[in-house]
């Protein structure tokens, strides 16, 4: 028995990952079955360089750890120099790898509405049999990401926690911001839910969806918070959740990296305002520049040397 232990392959992994919550992409985004035997288009570090998961992952996730210890990154292999234009460069400062080099994220579960499930007469189509299940869903395919400053850790909410239904709930939340020097700006790709909670205690619920529970709320939600240890009231409602979830694989080959326009035009991806900027950093005068250097930004100072 000892001696079949060995390295975990990318297939151990992706038992489980790549149909996280039952379905392909689900949440995850880029983590699909594409990377079984991924093209170089798709992933060119396992196609090119023949990568397994464990060679980037040892165990931290952005669910799973709450600080970015023991998480590989880019530069544990590629200098931070590697670009030939040393504008570039200049923005591995600020901007994480990932940012450029995954330009969009794959079929994605983007909205997961519970609040459907079995509220229908169950009838014989597939599609009906899943809703009344499942509830409803949303796949999105070729997303662009969402932007956020993210400096290796994350909050995320616990059960029990007390929510506001009135502001947004965060199951988990990169941390950082434009005044952080740890922090970079990264891909991520948002899942949204709509899920119960005790409308009373203003918790949100476990709900055991099979078995005794099946196609009843009361007593799924009424058997879902006894296995999780939580009092419910017997009332709930169902309220809008959102997840980050930071993209990581499917890194696309240099060719494919987004070129400076993606960003920095008038249409570009990037909200610079929702990031702390002033505008679009290429613009920046001197009054904008002192603007954000004043609150502290230091990492900014050397990006608007290397723009001028």
């Amino acid at each position: 028995v000892a001696q079949s232990v060995a390295i975990p392959a990318s297939e151990n992994c992706a038992g489980c990952h790549y149909r996280g919550s039952g379905e392909i992409s689900v949440k995850h985004g880029n983590v699909d079955e594409s990377l079984f035997f991924p093209s170089e288009v798709i992933d060119v570090h396992m196609k090119s360089h023949n990568f397994i998961c464990v060679d980037c992952h040892r165990v931290n996730v952005m669910t799973l750890n709450l600080s970015h210890r023991n998480r590989n990154d880019c530069t544990e292999c590629h200098n931070n120099n590697l670009h030939q234009d040393e504008r570039l460069n200049m923005h591995t400062d600020s901007v994480a790898c990932q940012t450029c080099h995954i330009p969009d994220v794959e079929p994605t579960k983007s909205y997961w509405d519970w609040s459907v499930a079995a509220e229908q007469p169950l009838t014989e189509v597939e599609a009906d049999k899943r809703i009344k299940l499942n509830g409803s869903f949303v796949y999105e395919k070729n997303r662009i990401p969402e932007y956020r400053w993210y400096n290796g850790t994350s909050k995320r909410y616990i059960l029990g926690d007390e929510i506001d239904p009135k502001k947004p709930i965060y199951i988990k939340l990169p941390m950082g911001d434009i005044k952080d020097a740890d922090a970079k700006i990264w891909p991520f790709t948002i899942h949204i839910a709509k899920q119960p909670y005790d409308s009373f205690m203003n918790i949100l619920l476990p709900a055991k969806m099979v078995g005794e529970g099946e196609f009843d709320w009361t007593k799924a939600l009424e058997l879902g918070a006894e296995m999780a240890n939580l009092e419910f009231s017997g009332e709930y409602e169902f309220v809008e959740t959102e997840m980050f979830w930071p993209a990581t694989h499917q890194l696309a080959p240099k060719e494919k990296a987004l070129q400076c326009l993606a960003c920095h035009s008038e249409h570009g991806r990037m909200n610079w305002e929702a990031l702390g900027y002033p505008g679009d950093p290429i613009r920046w005068g001197a009054q904008d520049r002192n603007f954000v250097l004043k609150n502290g930004n230091k990492k900014d100072e050397q990006s608007q040397r290397g723009t001028e």
